[in-house]
């Protein structure tokens, strides 16, 4: 038994375009032979720009999408990936936690049945269990009982991804895959939600793979950054090896292209405004 939570090696998932009037069917290879792993407690985050191949990835950890080739270990043990959906075995150790905190909610479910669906499906818990444990994760993330029957639509958007945060800790999993889970927020929102998945990470020993495309997120709570571009993983360290030294060309073009505030150009300007004034 090794302290490897999750394990890649070699995945591929090309897609197969049909060809149309005026153009030929085409193969997509939307991730290239992608290997890495990560160890309990830890977290990788997976960085690039839109449509270099990360959310693709995602959703071959979780076997929401087969991969084309490849294998995968989850906690030493391979996950058959000839196809989608993960075995009934592993659904309670791998659980994802998708961007938009609106569209991931049943608006015609009650928070307390969004949050015991997943142990009505996956066990035999009778439902004063259920119940108790859903209060509980409320109160985990931050929210409280009161907050049980109400619907969707009466949380705000950091609230909503809260609850998709709990719904997706109450099969306790080992392994949580966070697709951009705090883009969709405001800046204040996204530091609270961020600092509450590194807390939960801290008292359940949970692994993340964590995909953004936001450096200063990922410097905030990465362990371990890899690169991507086109499909292919350019660049994988430490994240002091990525960010204090870079050794692609894509690492450093897409460091560079960070927008960065000037301080004390911004002072100097309104000192001057004032002046002026």
């Amino acid at each position: 038994m090794t302290n490897t939570v999750l394990e890649a090696k070699n995945i591929v998932r090309d897609y197969h375009v049909a060809g149309g009037l005026f153009t030929k069917a085409r193969t997509v290879h939307a991730v290239k032979n992608v290997s890495f792993s990560v160890e309990r407690g830890k977290t990788l985050a997976i960085v690039g720009e839109s449509g270099c191949g990360k959310s693709t990835l995602a959703r071959i950890l979780t076997l929401i999408d087969a991969p084309t080739a490849g294998e995968l270990f989850i906690a030493d043990k391979k996950v058959d990936i000839a196809h989608a959906g993960l075995p009934p075995e592993m659904r309670r150790k791998v659980q994802i936690v998708f961007q938009n905190p609106y569209g991931s909610l049943n608006p015609r479910q009650k928070i307390g049945d969004v949050l015991g669906e997943p142990l009505k499906i996956n066990t035999d818990m009778p439902a004063s269990e259920r119940r108790d444990r859903a209060m509980t994760m409320l109160q985990k993330v931050g929210l409280g009982p009161e907050h049980y029957n109400r619907y969707p639509h009466m949380f705000s958007g950091g609230q909503r991804q809260r609850i998709a945060i709990a719904r997706a800790l109450m099969l306790n999993p080992s392994l949580l895959v966070l697709d951009e889970p705090v883009s969709a927020l405001d800046l204040s929102v996204q530091a609270q939600v961020l600092n509450l998945l590194a807390d939960l990470q801290d008292e359940f020993q949970l692994t993340y793979v964590f995909i953004s495309h936001d450096l200063s997120v990922v410097r905030y709570i990465a362990d371990e950054v890899m690169v991507m571009y086109f499909g292919e993983a350019v660049e994988y360290g430490t994240r002091d090896e990525v960010f204090s030294n870079p050794q692609h060309s894509y690492t450093k073009t897409l460091f560079a292209a960070t927008p960065r505030a000037d301080v004390d150009s911004i002072r100097a300007r309104l000192a001057r405004k004032k002046t002026a004034a």
